[in-house]
């Protein structure tokens, strides 16, 4: 507990904020990262680039009308609404929003992907949809172009596809909006059709210009990054070649539907890159990766990424995220940036090989202590510890391992992802238990034999401090893999720790005022 709340205090001082303990563990063990691309990989600054009609010119009537929508709209405002209404207020346009009443809203939902709003003016009611270009093309019948309305053909169709493609290709977010007078008085997601085709928005969100290196610095350190995104494969392969994701191959989100769980778990080994997914398609691929030894952590910022992060081992958010997102999230980082993210990651890693020290120290000295106790037990005609004794040493090295969480770790260590792995931890134990027992026993004999020493009081007290002392030089073999005390030091901390506590063990059984023989 010691050690993650100091873990977790540290990695505050890093603008991580940890609302969950035990997260820190798999937020330091994390091998894969999945996140969305706003925000994480771009400047998370949508700007309203390009009102355009279906003939690819600019005109301010789809602007004007795009603006109703928003304007109107109540659900949760997206970065996209802003942008819109921003740009219609610069443009002068908020002016004609008094002649306009609101009648009803058929809200977004992510399998529709758009959102409609039904207003009145002057006793003419028009229903307003914008949304992905797929979607609203596929509720279109008819084209405005220069006023004139037409059928939607196939010619038409491709045209508008191509374009589209064409605006992606240079990194705009392209959404579509429509309209059609309407006539009753309620409304419901069957009235969506038989729509007229009005025109586009494009929007830019710049990649940031740190993402590059900072991606290249999380595959350094043993993690890597798998894009999941809703936003379709053109701007997504655009942002990702900014910023040094392999695009070779991008899988979509209706091809994962056709896929079982053995054949995605096969796409993900090798595509980094997934495009126009829905929330569900993103829960399922975080699931996928879990169940095949993964420890994944999933970033994001938005209502709809929630069941990612109930299925992530660790789910990240930042501070500016809707409140179900950081309700959800076991990590929140108070700058949306993939630098404080890593910076996390490596002091998570710290805590975790921190906690594990004592956990190590644990389960084998105490076996150990136990083995040796009992076997010297049947050879001796006492016991060779009290339980007075046995229970204030317990105490003492307990108190000077508390200095753990401000011990160093191993730079070698940080270099890799570390889960927790029960397998490894008995065969620690079952190998450095009886280890440090063969060593009590050689203590044994050597005060019963070399010295003769057949005085229980004098024997159990120097089994005490040996006890002590042996325990709080067996914690610096522990915490390294390297040659203790020469290739690798712990911190002033944990030596000050030691030698206190070995002192103290020392002189414990020899101060009357402190004696605990009998």
């Amino acid at each position: 507990s010691s050690t993650l709340a100091k873990g977790a205090i540290n990695m505050s001082k890093k603008k991580t904020i940890v609302k969950k303990l035990d997260s820190i563990q798999s937020f330091g063990a994390m091998n894969i990262l999945c996140t969305d691309k706003t925000g994480t990989l771009t400047e998370d600054n949508i700007v309203l680039e390009k009102y355009l009609a279906i003939d690819g010119n600019e005109n301010e009537k789809v602007l004007e009308t795009t603006f109703l929508n928003s304007y109107f709209q109540t659900g949760l405002e997206g970065n996209i609404d802003k942008a819109i209404i921003q740009k219609a207020k610069e443009n002068g346009l908020e002016q004609n929003i008094k002649d306009y009443t609101k009648i009803d809203e058929i809200p977004f939902d992510f399998s529709r992907r758009r959102l409609s709003i039904i207003v009145s003016k002057d006793n003419k009611k028009e229903m307003i949809t914008k949304g992905a270009v797929e979607e609203i093309l596929n509720i279109c019948t008819m084209v405005k172009q220069k006023e004139e309305i037409q059928q939607l053909d196939s010619e038409i169709k491709n045209k508008i596809i191509e374009m589209t493609k064409e605006l992606n290709k240079e990194g705009l977010r392209i959404i579509a909006v429509c309209k059609k007078e309407v006539y009753q008085n309620n409304f419901t997601v069957d009235d969506e059709e038989n729509m007229i085709l009005i025109g586009f928005m494009g929007f830019l969100d710049p990649p940031k210009k740190s993402a590059k290196d900072e991606i290249e610095r999380l595959n350094k350190e043993g993690i890597r990054v798998i894009v999941l995104t809703g936003v379709n494969e053109y701007v997504t392969k655009t942002i990702c070649e900014k910023v040094g994701i392999n695009t070779d191959r991008i899988i979509l989100g209706n091809q994962i539907d056709k896929t079982s769980d053995y054949s995605l778990n096969r796409l993900l080994k090798k595509t980094n890159v997934y495009a126009k997914l829905s929330p569900i398609q993103k829960a399922r691929i975080i699931r996928v990766l879990r169940e095949n030894g993964n420890i994944v952590g999933y970033m994001g910022d938005g209502i709809n990424d929630a069941p990612s992060m109930n299925n992530a081992d660790v789910g990240i958010s930042v501070d500016t995220a809707v409140d179900i997102t950081k309700e959800t999230a076991d990590i929140i980082l108070l700058k949306k940036n993939l630098k404080v993210l890593t910076d996390g990651v490596l002091e998570g890693r710290k805590t975790f090989g921190n906690l594990l020290k004592y956990v190590k120290m644990a389960v084998s000295f105490n076996f150990g202590e136990v083995l040796s106790i009992l076997i010297a037990s049947i050879f001796l005609p006492f016991f060779p510890i009290t339980p007075i004794q046995l229970l204030v040493q317990s105490l003492l090295y307990d108190i000077g391992q508390l200095s753990l969480p401000y011990d160093n770790v191993d730079k070698e260590y940080l270099e890799t992802p570390k889960k927790w792995d029960l397998k490894a931890l008995k065969n620690f134990m079952l190998w450095m238990g009886p280890t440090s027992s063969i060593f009590d026993l050689f203590i044994f004999a050597l005060l019963w034999f070399q010295f003769e020493i057949r005085d229980a009081a004098v024997f159990q007290s120097i089994w005490f401090s040996y006890g002590v002392v042996s325990n709080l030089v067996g914690l610096h073999i522990i915490r390294t893999a390297k040659v203790p005390f020469l290739q690798s030091n712990s911190s002033k901390a944990v030596y000050a720790t030691s030698i206190i506590f070995s002192i103290i063990a020392i002189i414990i059984p020899i101060i009357d005022k402190y004696q605990i023989l009998p």
